[in-house]
């Protein structure tokens, strides 16, 4: 399958022969047992992880890649029983040139398989070293103006923390898991998780946790007031298709 321009009058990348897929793992309200969102995540055609795939990207088809992940999100997430739930894609910021003109093709796609704008996320990793901070926040402001919610994902694990927090505000910040992790027995993570959740009341920004494995640690952050998380204690990632019913044995935390 070959990738090329999307929208950015043919100047922001090669093209890209590269066949890949998706699949989806639930974020979960614990507050209702309702799947809030599913992540779309990049698989090879037999399975392969996103490693195998981002292994094939290179610099110059960065964009492209970009461009059609999107594009093969919306278009599998409209072909499945989402049943209301929000899409949520990870976005290269460094393969984003101009937001307004790269965009376009995102929004062709969510008009053409009826996708709601307002239920598509975009998150950006706090893990890939962001090169222009003025850059990303403006495809931030701009996916906000075009009705897309807006997410940090891994906070908390990677190169700016809470400077780059400063800098603007999503949405959405995703708690990464080497904070989630054992924070059922570990009252550092208590404190640090409790002092980020303070800031997100502040800032009237959503929390969601990643990572979480046991119900311990599922019961430990719905008493600090977290309701939306993701992790195998409720589902593994489902290679083009997506979870209806995932484990709720512990929403009575």
């Amino acid at each position: 399958m070959a990738f090329g321009d999307g929208g950015c009058g043919g100047q922001c990348a090669d093209r890209l022969d590269l066949d890949f897929t998706m699949a989806f793992q639930p974020i979960v309200d614990v507050a209702n047992g309702d799947v809030w969102a599913h992540e779309a995540l990049v698989r090879g055609l037999q399975g392969q992880g996103a490693g195998w795939v981002l292994g094939q990207v290179t610099d110059s088809t960065r964009y492209a890649f970009d461009q059609s992940c999107r594009i093969k999100a919306i278009e599998l997430a409209s072909s499945l029983p989402m049943n209301g739930a929000r899409l949520s894609i990870n976005f290269l910021p460094n393969a984003v040139y101009k937001a307004e003109a790269c965009i376009r093709a995102t929004l062709a796609a969510a008009r053409r398989t009826g996708f709601p704008t307002d239920r598509i996320i975009f998150e950006v990793t706090e893990n890939e070293r962001v090169v222009d901070h003025d850059h990303l926040k403006s495809i931030f402001n701009e996916y906000k103006r075009q009705g897309f919610l807006t997410a940090i994902d891994d906070f908390g694990s990677g190169y700016s923390g809470l400077n780059l927090l400063a800098e603007f505000q999503p949405d959405i910040i995703k708690l990464d898991m080497e904070l989630t992790r054992n924070i059922d027995s570990e009252r550092a993570r208590r404190s640090i998780v409790k002092a980020i959740l303070a800031v997100c009341e502040d800032l009237a920004i959503t929390p969601i946790a990643e990572g979480i494995e046991t119900a311990d640690e599922a019961k430990t952050l719905r008493d600090l007031g977290v309701t939306l998380m993701q992790g195998y204690l409720f589902a593994k990632p489902a290679f083009q298709a997506v979870v209806t019913d995932p484990e709720m044995a512990m929403l009575a935390a």
